[in-house]
């Protein structure tokens, strides 16, 4: 019987630097998502890629001295080889620079327009360079951008215009007849409460102001916009052919859903379905806008100096934690949080100890007590019951979260299963069973249940952490590792001789590690970005509350948990001594700085870092070669102004 075939998506992600962990969510997600449909007996085709046209990354190469395409191909390696480090099992990566999408990309352009969807004209209005995008002034948002908040510019120029005004009572009435196409559901009302049925405008569909981009074919002047050209990638992968398309094509599209992040919902909800209501294509089944991954409580920036990396995470956790971490932590419709406590609290508490340890002991019991080989369960009891009936329903319910895209809740199911295995540990007392030799029967019982409970697990934990669920089943010894085999509680045969008991996640020194972490933020570099960002605008009277004092160094030394901070002790002009730790200990032996009198923010909120309390910031200059500010010609305790 041939599989029903399943094609999942993510957003492309634009080369226009490294992305962020927060941008990795995504892919981690579909990748999920992908796996648990192949589990269930799909044929599912997983798309992601690069989206690497656009005045952006010509600026940015510009400015790093190289071509645009070398810059993409830079960045674009980037990108896949964080969706590798991540382990995601992506079927095609698709770059916006492939010839035969460049090819297929003009043959539509060159379609819309001769059927009359695709118009020239002149755009005049408010353009936003990082954005790519013209607004009008009632869109602005104080006056800037309202999507990245940056400042526009008057910009006037030759287009063409795609004609979304044509087709917009007929994507109001698809949206209206198909109410699962776009979801959450807040989603879908604001779509169509604040953009579709106040009218929708012409979209602007090339450029004439920049040159990296697919040419138009028979208008040299101009390339081709990234709505076209980025959204188009969903259907050129497949071989999508205006002429005539490919296999794949016909036997994938329509796509079963899109996952891409609720900031570009609009796109994917109102330009992309009416491009292909203009080509006469089916649109996609779903689109699922996800909520973001915020640093605390902040959107991740490079401006705001809190940009995590996936990999730098991978580097501290492993791949299975990150993974664990980013599905379990973000709900299906409301912004995820992550911090380095929270990520320690959640890796030591569920990996470590509810899921870690219940493996561990349970195998090493059954070494212990039965020399490996694993029991027939001959002696049942009503506590048996409980837990497989929490196994056999772990199944439907995480099937359940996860046609809802609840994948946190998902893999919460699961986990509840781990926790009833460990409650079962406890009710049963194993160690007190194998006191009594006549209960030699009921421990034997007691050791397959859990077996099977742990293998029940790694089925089931195989789309979010891969690898350790492969882990499980070489402890546990047993390949009965399909999908169809959780139907019933008791697939693993008596008998089977067990591997070896080994930890799968080690606890993490939570106080150590963030101090390390502490140490590394303390000693960042300056924002990224190549620009000068000024912090906004503050009064004489903000300015004055910062009190800046002039302090002598009269003691200094390294603080030992952290390599690039020293402790300075400090004379304010006060009786008592100030301890202060600055991160500028690769450019300041501690012998430069005593004696000398040195600016510090006096009244600035103490703060712990590795262990010192820190209690003031003194006053430096440049990134990559500081200079701390002396003045040594003013007294200790003189105010600053």
């Amino acid at each position: 019987m041939s599989q029903k075939p399943y094609y999942i998506t993510t957003a492309i992600a634009y080369t226009s630097r490294k992305p962020h962990v927060g941008n990795s969510y995504e892919i981690v997600l579909t990748d999920a998502i992908a796996r648990f449909k192949r589990m269930q007996g799909y044929d599912v085709f997983f798309l992601t890629g690069t989206d690497e046209h656009g005045q952006k990354i010509e600026n940015y190469a510009k400015e790093a001295g190289v071509t645009p395409k070398e810059y993409v191909d830079k960045v674009a390696g980037e990108i896949r080889a964080i969706c590798d480090a991540l382990n995601t099992t992506y079927d095609k990566f698709i770059r916006t620079t492939d010839d035969y999408h460049e090819k297929c990309v003009q043959k539509i352009f060159k379609k819309l327009y001769d059927q009359g969807d695709i118009y020239k004209g002149a755009y005049e209005g408010l353009y936003c360079v990082p954005c790519e995008s013209f607004f009008t002034e009632s869109q602005l948002v104080d006056g800037k951008c309202p999507d990245c908040g940056r400042e526009v510019v008057p910009a006037k120029e030759e287009a063409y215009f795609l004609r979304l005004s044509k087709y917009q009572k007929q994507l109001e009435d698809y949206i209206e007849a198909n109410p699962d196409f776009i979801y959450p559901e807040s989603r879908k009302k604001e779509m169509l409460n604040n953009f579709i049925k106040p009218g929708l405008q012409d979209l602007c569909v090339s450029r004439t102001s920049f040159k990296w981009g697919i040419p138009v074919t028979f208008d040299n002047n101009h390339v081709i916009y990234v709505w076209i050209d980025a959204l188009s990638n969903y259907i050129t992968a497949l071989g999508y052919d205006p002429d005539g398309s490919g296999e794949n094509y016909k036997k994938y599209w329509p796509a079963d859903v899109h996952i891409i992040g609720k900031d570009i919902v609009r796109f994917h909800t109102i330009y992309w379905p009416i491009m292909l209501m203009a080509l006469g294509e089916p649109l996609p089944k779903q689109v699922y806008g996800h909520p973001w991954l915020l640093i605390g409580s902040d959107k991740m920036s490079k401006s705001r100096g809190n940009v995590i990396y996936a990999d730098d995470l991978i580097a501290k956790f492993g791949v299975d934690a990150v993974r664990y971490y980013l599905l379990s932590e973000i709900p299906h419709a409301a912004d995820g949080s992550l911090t380095y406590e929270t990520m320690i609290e959640r890796y030591n508490s569920d990996l470590a100890n509810t899921l870690g340890n219940l493996v561990n002991r349970t195998v090493a019991m059954v070494k212990k007590y039965f020399d490996g080989v694993l029991p027939a369960p001959t002696v049942s009891e009503e506590v048996d019951e409980k837990l497989k009936a929490v196994a056999l329903e772990s199944v439907g319910k995480c099937a359940a979260k996860m046609d809802s895209f609840c994948i946190s809740d998902a893999v919460n199911e699961v986990m509840q299963l781990a926790k009833a295995s460990n409650k079962y540990i406890d009710e049963t007392m194993p160690w007190a069973l194998a006191k009594d030799e006549a209960k030699k029967d009921r421990l034997g019982t007691v050791m397959y249940n859990l077996v099977e409970a742990i293998r029940f697990l790694a089925v089931q934990l195989k789309p979010y952490t891969p690898d350790t669920a492969a882990k499980i089943f070489e402890q546990i010894n047993c390949p009965i590792d399909s999908y169809e085999s959780l139907s019933a509680f008791g697939a693993i045969p008596a008998g089977t001789v067990l591997g070896e008991a080994t930890p799968l996640f080690n606890r993490i020194d939570a106080a150590a590690m963030l101090a390390e972490i502490e140490a590394e933020i303390a000693a960042k570099a300056e924002p990224e970005e190549p620009e000068i960002e000024f912090a906004p605008e503050i009064t004489f009277d903000d300015f004055m509350k910062a009190d800046l004092r002039v302090a002598k160094v009269v003691d200094c030394k390294p603080i030992k948990r952290a390599k690039k901070l020293l402790e300075l002790t400090l004379d304010d002009g006060s009786k008592t001594p100030r301890t202060v730790a600055s991160g500028i200990a690769q450019w300041y032996k501690p012998e430069d700085l005593i004696g000398h009198n040195v600016i510090v923010v006096a009244n600035l909120k103490p703060a712990v870092l590795c262990g010192v309390e820190s209690r003031g910031m003194i006053l430096a200059g440049g990134e990559d070669d500081v200079k701390v500010v002396f003045v040594d010609d003013q007294e200790p305790g003189t105010r600053v102004r």
